[in-house]
């Protein structure tokens, strides 16, 4: 099997019930390094065969996480739903180990707003979220994605700090990366149709569609 990306240490999910198997696969088939974490010897049988690595172990524990290595990874995802307990005291072991970004899964309104207390920086409703397009907006600078089909999307990005000051005139066909900027915002304004003299602004967000990789090449730029 190809050698992983790891881009700064590799994602981790935790739990592996339909949403979390669904967003480690989509993950794997972009190229990432994932680790997969369940408490049920069965689930990680059934999907050994599938992804990289899975382990089982009980992801409350942070002296287990330690041992399986979560502290070199950037990202942790909890995808658990059955128990909100176990849920909760996840991310609390993930901050407590310091990893970097805690994405969390959330049941309820009342869930969502317990994980961001306790350290959870991004929470996701499954039901209004898919796993591949969670999984892109993890591994970028993504704020929203919507992908249409195999190589075409639609997405907010922040406006690149090398562009501030400029129009969408004055960008080389280099800086575009092969998107097309449809919208743009400015802070404190509304989204508005983009133009050859839309200003970018420090701050600003814009909406862009294109391939998904120049989607995300372009929302990467410094």
């Amino acid at each position: 099997m190809s050698a992983r990306r790891s881009d700064g240490g590799g994602i981790v999910v935790i739990g592996l019930g339909r949403f979390g198997c669904h967003l480690a696969a989509s993950l794997t088939r972009m190229d990432r390094e994932v680790l997969a974490v369940d408490r049920n010897p069965d689930q990680v049988q059934r999907f050994s065969a599938q992804l990289d690595r899975v382990v089982q172990a009980d992801a409350t524990e942070d002296g287990a996480l330690r041992q399986l290595g979560v502290t070199s990874f950037g990202r942790a995802v909890v995808a658990i739903g059955a128990s909100v307990e176990a849920s909760v005291l996840t991310v609390l072991a993930l901050v407590e180990l310091g990893v970097p970004q805690i994405w969390a899964r959330a049941t309820s309104q009342k869930h969502a707003k317990i994980l961001s207390s306790v350290g959870a920086h991004h929470v996701i409703f499954p039901e209004a979220e898919t796993g591949e397009r969670v999984a892109h907006l993890i591994v970028s600078r993504l704020l929203d994605f919507i992908e249409f089909d195999d190589d075409f999307a639609i997405a907010t990005v922040r406006v690149p700090e090398s562009l501030v000051g400029r129009t969408l005139l004055d960008l080389r066909p280099e800086e575009r990366s092969g998107v097309r900027v449809i919208g743009a915002k400015a802070p404190g304004e509304r989204f508005r149709f983009a133009s050859d003299d839309t200003a970018l602004a420090q701050g600003g967000l814009l909406v862009v569609e294109g391939g998904i990789d120049q989607v995300q090449r372009f929302a990467g730029r410094r």
